[in-house]
């Protein structure tokens, strides 16, 4: 059957002699895999510039449900986005985004509230300089499309986060061990800037108050909060470059 729809590339990989398999978010089937012919030949320049990652295409594909290889009858670029591929800032945070997402998608399971707000977090970072607290509040928001969202339910009562329970909990000495592992628990003041940017991203308020390594651990965090929930998400690597570059 074949079937219209947009999507976004996530990973490739090289199949046969000239041919790839391509991972990409669709946004009515969700994570397909896809053998485009031709690419890795020389007229196949074109195709290859149209599977950087992130691209957002516009793609007649045959979809059955049988098969977990497809096959994509037509595609081309469904926006423009002049900036992403050209300064370096944005390029790592495309690539995290690009990370995030592959690690966190399962296959053939259709997510169009997660695509359109990939879709719309794109053209925001076109159009912008790439804000340092750019990667915690996608975090935070994909979360929520994921189902994984922490609750910020943070309180003098109950002011330490657990990465286990996605909530804020008392101390690991008042909570029974039937409950919680102490071992998921962040400190005082990891759990003071955990709150401090959901409260943020809930409000679209910057999170200018964050010095770069309470920002960087932060960040460092929510992966492991997102390793914690999600089986799949492991190996992350982009962060490391966002560290470097994002001061």
């Amino acid at each position: 059957m074949l079937l219209s729809t947009q999507g976004l590339v996530l990973h490739t990989t090289k199949y046969a002699e000239s041919s790839i398999v391509a991972k990409i978010f669709t946004r009515e089937l969700g994570l397909c895999s896809y053998i485009i012919k031709g690419v890795r030949n020389k007229n196949g320049r074109n195709k290859q510039n149209l599977l950087q990652p992130l691209s957002h295409l516009d793609m007649t594909v045959y979809n059955n449900p049988k098969k977990q290889l497809q096959y994509i009858k037509e595609m081309h670029p469904s926006a423009q986005y002049g900036t992403l591929h050209t300064d370096a800032v944005k390029m790592a945070l495309v690539f995290f985004m690009d990370e995030v997402l592959y690690k966190s998608l399962k296959e053939a399971e259709p997510n169009q509230p997660l695509f359109d707000y990939a879709v719309e977090r794109l053209a925001q970072l076109n159009s912008s300089d790439g804000a340092a607290s750019f990667p915690i509040d996608f975090l935070i928001h994909t979360a929520r499309h994921l189902g994984i969202a922490p609750l910020d339910n943070y309180s003098r009562r109950e002011p330490l986060f657990n990465l286990k329970e996605g909530r804020f909990l008392a101390s690991p000495s008042v909570v029974s061990s039937q409950t919680s592992d102490a071992d998921y628990f962040l400190d005082t003041l990891s759990s003071t800037n955990f709150h401090y940017c959901l409260s943020c991203s809930l409000s679209n308020t910057p999170m200018s108050q964050l010095s770069s390594s309470q920002r960087n651990s932060t960040l460092n965090n929510l992966l492991e909060y997102y390793h914690v929930h999600l089986s799949d998400f492991h190996n992350f690597t982009s962060h490391e470059i966002l560290h470097a570059v994002l001061r």
